[in-house]
């Protein structure tokens, strides 16, 4: 027999549809009820349901009655239902307003408003059991979900998220219409918040400062001695050292020398010893 929670969600996960919303079952964990078909493949799926078998989260989401019935019944421990954003015809944007833990989106959002000319129209409003509200709008756009971009304690549902319908129970408490809310229709998000929501313009990589000709230099002695094989890393590195020096970048770059011929092979005591004799090698002699 279904559980009486189940079923409320399901009616009202219908007549949420019955607005053009899609809908999916969810835990009382607020996350998808049907667990993916891919769970137990050996690398990740990238399916969003081109498979034809449910469990893909958001991308289950359906207006269609007999498709909602039969995911709920694929889910009988499903407690509630969520709301693909982002999906046509309404293209919904949920903001989702959190009043804990120090935060108030609520006081947040109307401050938001306030700073950028516009207002919060009135629209359908979801009251969340931890005091937060959810607000429902529509957008000609897509919009990328956020989490406190707009503000700490507003967080945005938008392409690719969802929001927990009213009528759904989790561990938390249930999720019900705000009095007055259910009639309204669904209003278009106001043009300042579209912009304020919409992603940040990429940011231009810096151009990569031009190595000083020394630099390379170096760079290239600290490969040479890297790059030696068992019989000749002595030599090479005696060789680097000794360019080193007549460069003017022995006592610089000795230490990356002889970290370099360590790695290869050498004890760092024979490499600290080669890159010496390269340094007397090099040194200019005082005539006699």
């Amino acid at each position: 027999m279904p559980r009486p929670d189940h079923t409320r969600a399901l009616h009202a996960a219908l007549l949420t549809a019955a607005r053009g919303l899609p809908v999916i079952p969810l835990s009382r964990t607020k996350l998808p009820a049907i667990r993916s078909p891919h769970r137990d493949e050996p690398r990740a799926s990238g399916c969003r349901g081109a498979c034809g078998r449910p469990g893909h989260g958001v991308y289950d989401a359906s207006t269609d009655p007999a498709r909602i019935r039969a995911l709920f019944a694929a889910a009988p421990w499903a407690t509630g239902y969520g709301i693909a954003c982002g999906r046509g015809p309404h293209h919904l944007i949920g903001l989702d307003l959190d009043v804990k833990h120090g935060t108030d989106g609520v006081a947040a959002l109307a401050a938001l408003a306030a700073a950028h000319n516009f207002t919060v129209p009135d629209t359908v409003t979801v009251l969340t059991p931890s005091g937060g509200r959810h607000l429902w709008l529509t957008a000609p756009t897509q919009v990328p979900n956020s989490v406190g971009r707009l503000a700490p304690g507003i967080d945005v549902r938008g392409e690719g998220g969802y929001v927990v319908g009213p009528g759904s129970r989790t561990v938390a408490g249930r999720y019900l219409l705000a009095p007055g809310t259910a009639g309204h229709p669904l209003a278009p998000a106001p043009s300042e918040l579209l912009l304020l929501a919409a992603p940040p313009p990429p940011q231009p990589r810096p151009a990569p400062t031009p190595r000083h000709p020394a630099e390379k230099r170096a760079a290239a002695l600290v490969r040479f001695v890297l790059d030696s094989h068992e019989g000749e890393r002595n030599g090479r590195l005696f060789w680097a050292a000794c360019r080193a020096y007549d460069a003017g970048l022995g006592d610089a770059l000795a230490p990356a020398l002889v970290t370099a011929a360590v790695h290869t092979g050498l004890t760092e005591r024979e490499a600290a010893a080669t890159v010496a004799s390269a340094a007397a090698a090099t040194r200019p002699r005082t005539p006699s």
